[in-house]
């Protein structure tokens, strides 16, 4: 298959963008999902002439190419109620002031896909942020008009976003992760429904955030098939360990007491046959990339299998059925 394999860059934003590319052609990788809190800069991609070719050259020495930007620190910035995680997220100077860091990250994200049409990128892969996800157990009670609400004030934020994101011919594909307004089967449901099916607001499809959780990958993926723009490759192990729940116990990742942890692309609970299938399905020909967070096992042992393991999975449908032969005779 021609699906293009590359890797989410964010979670190597301490390695420069040519030692990264060399590491990554060197393994086979055909592309970076390159992330804006890393490896690429909105403010110097749109005031210095010198930046977009800077690096589309750095990448082409390297035969990389770059099909899609993510924003995802931007974007939880703007729906998110703030707290002092938030500050890590937003220019320093902003520290400790909610209403300028969502409007930064307003402006920011709308900056972005200005961005993404210079570099000749058409898919923005990020957050949105969640005004309600603090109430996802709904005690004390949570009632449907505080939840409508919340949909509502994110449709308020986003949709003058998604305006400018039709200005520049850019598709916003959020990922459906906990923390975002859109984290499972239904809410995602109720998100798209509330934008009216906008062609814009589509979905980075990462089946670790939906595994764990206990919803179906297949179905959900079966189920949005119209709306799927872009593909994370990212595992999932539940582990065995009748002690732990999975809300996680504020044990931090890669703990092996947790009920689930994200590992390397093969070595969990995820089935990935199944979706090279249905995106065989759907003509998904957009990229498989690899967002690699295996706090278990060695960085650059990771890149390299997980590279091996979707290049492997990475299969063409078949052109005929298999009992062909017997019709006709």
């Amino acid at each position: 298959m021609n699906r293009p394999i590359t890797l989410a860059s964010g979670q190597f934003g301490d390695l420069p963008l040519e030692k990264l590319c060399r590491i990554s052609s060197d393994i086979g990788y055909d592309g970076l999902e390159l992330a804006t809190h890393a490896h690429f800069n909105v403010y110097s991609a749109l005031y210095k002439k010198e930046y977009i070719p800077f690096i589309k050259d750095t990448m082409e020495k390297y035969g990389l190419k770059c099909w899609t930007l993510s924003a995802h620190l931007t974007g939880q910035c703007v729906g998110d109620v703030w707290d002092p995680r938030l500050d890590a997220f937003a220019p320093s100077d902003l520290s400790g002031q909610p209403q300028k860091i969502r409007k930064w990250a307003i402006e920011e994200m709308k900056k972005t896909a200005e961005a993404a049409c210079l570099l000749g990128v058409n898919t923005i892969t990020g957050f949105t942020g969640s005004p309600i996800w603090a109430w996802w157990y709904s005690y004390p009670q949570t009632t449907p008009a505080m939840v409508e609400k919340g949909f509502q004030d994110i449709y308020d934020l986003w949709n003058p976003i998604l305006d400018v994101f039709d200005q520049y011919h850019i598709r916003f594909a959020l990922e459906i992760h906990p923390t975002e307004i859109a984290f499972d089967y239904y809410s995602t449901q109720r998100l798209l429904e509330i934008f009216d099916f906008r062609n814009t607001l589509g979905i980075n499809f990462d089946p670790s955030h939906l595994v764990w959780q206990g919803v179906n990958e297949l179905t959900f993926l079966r189920d949005f098939k119209n709306h799927i723009y872009h593909v994370h490759m990212k595992d999932v192990k539940i582990n065995k360990n009748e002690k732990a729940g999975i809300l996680g116990s504020h044990l931090p990742f890669g703990d092996t007491r947790r009920k689930w942890n994200f590992v390397s692309v093969g070595h969990g609970n995820v089935d990935f046959d199944g979706i090279i299938r249905e995106l065989n399905l759907i003509g998904y020909q957009g990229p498989l990339s690899i967002e690699w967070e295996d706090t278990g096992m060695d960085r650059l042992a990771g890149m390299k299998e997980s590279y091996q393991y979707v290049k492997k999975i990475n299969f063409s449908p078949s052109e005929t059925s298999f009992d062909s032969a017997l019709k006709h005779q």
